[in-house]
């Protein structure tokens, strides 16, 4: 099975698995505990409540710091896919995967992504320019925008791509509002995460045999000017915002306590908006987030 989202989605860089041998899977483990926090006999114990603790691992590779070229991000993408397919067809473990980076300025495009949303000659683009082949139309990736691909095996969630879309929506939603008192939210009929007429992050998936890859970009301290070279998402009528701008007009309104929000202009900002977005992704999915690291043999195709 194939199927693709047809609203903005964004490329998804992928590493190699890690050859290590894995548990099986569990869902979950579920522990009787009472107020004491003692395990307890269920049946002599009155007051008692159910914990449920995430034992699904989620291997996580954190290189939010790199600026990886999206043909090298790409050639990840479809290798990853491609291992975790062959460990299904064996019956075996196939652990979920997140990845967490940056790109170089680029131009991408889906399957049926129509030129016409380009507002500039394809022969003397500003940037290099991928069609791929997720659905959606054009969007830009560039510096200064937090990207996660997961790529997960759906059996061991739920095998709902609108609840996995969902599920993507509501990390950044928890994340912008928790960590930048940001009250985003969706917009009917479209997906991604909106500040009233702003979009702050683009989601789109793509998922074979039930393996989701492509992800989500969320728009921190990026440069919004190219996407004044395209109509984003094949999108009329809306504009594109970040975390930065959203900030630096609350400096000057009641929307949130001043004291409560990061300085705009801090160079931590992405760090703070990566270390949020990667907490509410272990806690939306309920996963433990394990981080792996790459060689230095690896860092060197970057």
């Amino acid at each position: 099975m194939t199927l693709g989202v047809t609203h903005c989605v964004a490329a998804v860089p992928t590493y190699p698995i890690s050859k290590r041998r894995h548990k099986p899977p569990r869902s979950f483990s579920l522990r009787i505990l009472s107020k004491s926090n003692q395990v307890s006999d269920l049946k002599t114990q009155q007051s008692t409540f159910y914990s449920l603790e995430p034992t699904r691992e989620c291997e996580c590779f954190n290189m939010y710091k790199q600026q990886v070229p999206y043909s090298q991000a790409w050639d990840w993408q479809k290798s990853i896919v491609e291992d975790k397919k062959t460990l299904i067809e064996r019956n075996e473990h196939c652990p979920d995967s997140l990845f967490v980076l940056q790109h170089r300025p680029v131009f991408t495009l889906g399957t049926a992504s129509s030129e016409q949303f380009l507002k500039f000659d394809i022969k003397d683009a500003p940037f290099d320019i991928y069609r791929t082949e997720r659905g959606g139309e054009v969007t830009y990736h560039g510096p200064g925008q937090i990207v996660m691909y997961p790529i997960m095996n759906l059996r061991n969630h739920k095998m709902d791509l609108h609840w996995y879309l969902r599920s993507l929506e509501e990390v950044i939603i928890r994340a912008l509002s928790k960590t930048f008192c940001i009250k985003a939210s969706r917009l009917e009929g479209l997906t991604g995460v909106w500040y009233g007429n702003q979009k702050l992050a683009a989601i789109g998936i793509r998922v074979k045999q039930w393996i989701t890859y492509h992800g989500l970009a969320v728009n921190v301290n990026t440069d919004l000017t190219p996407f004044r070279w395209i109509v984003p998402c094949g999108l009329q009528g809306y504009q594109v915002g970040s975390i930065k701008g959203l900030l630096e007009e609350f400096q000057t309104s009641a929307e949130c306590g001043i004291a409560d929000l990061p300085d705009p202009d801090d160079g931590q900002l992405l760090d703070i908006t990566c270390r949020s977005l990667i907490h509410e992704f272990s806690e939306v999915f309920q996963v433990r987030i394990n981080y792996e690291t790459m060689s230095s043999l690896d860092l060197q195709a970057i």
